[in-house]
């Protein structure tokens, strides 16, 4: 499916009455969410993944699905990712639900939603994904610490990728 043809399937339900639309054709797994479902009234493009095989096709490029926006939010200068953590088993992840570029702020004069050593619940906004021009708050599905941010702001980000580990005792 080209980039195009998604495009227009994501027009075309847009213009639909449906909430949420999945597609399986071939190697290929797509989830498209319309504001009848997401929290905040604006279409995601959940994600698009060859599904486990031996012959999947590669996706297209983070950069050939979330062209930059004209007005995205910058890179703060104060911002830098922390130092790394070692890794423990007891950390848990959030991970991207998208392919996109991964904000930090909702804008460059507004603080990160999540910093390190902050506590999260289930359901609080973490970050945000933009991908094909929309903006979508990535919500944790887990309780903790933040111990680690691992992606740099407004950088390009893969399906499933780590954003940020999580200590559940914390």
């Amino acid at each position: 499916m080209t980039f195009k043809e998604i495009q227009e399937l994501i027009a075309i339900i847009n213009k639909s009455n449906l909430a949420e639309f999945k597609l399986e054709q071939g190697d290929l797994k797509m989830v498209i969410r319309t504001s009848k479902y997401v929290k905040g009234g604006k279409t995601q493009f959940v994600q698009a993944q060859p599904m486990m095989s031996a012959a999947a096709p590669a996706l297209p490029p983070a950069e050939a699905l979330s062209p930059a926006p004209a007005a995205a939010p910058a890179k703060a200068k104060s911002e830098a990712v922390p130092e790394p953590v070692a890794p423990a088993k007891n950390f848990l992840e959030i991970k991207s639900p998208i392919v996109g570029t991964f904000y930090r702020a909702s804008s460059v004069d507004k603080p990160p939603y999540v910093k390190l050593g902050d506590t999260v619940q289930k359901g609080s906004v973490v970050c945000i994904v933009e991908a094909m021009k929309l903006f979508n708050e990535i919500e944790s599905e887990i309780k903790g610490k933040i111990v680690k941010v691992c992606v740099n702001d407004a950088s390009p980000v893969e399906y499933d990728q780590v954003l940020f580990l999580v200590d559940p005792i914390g």
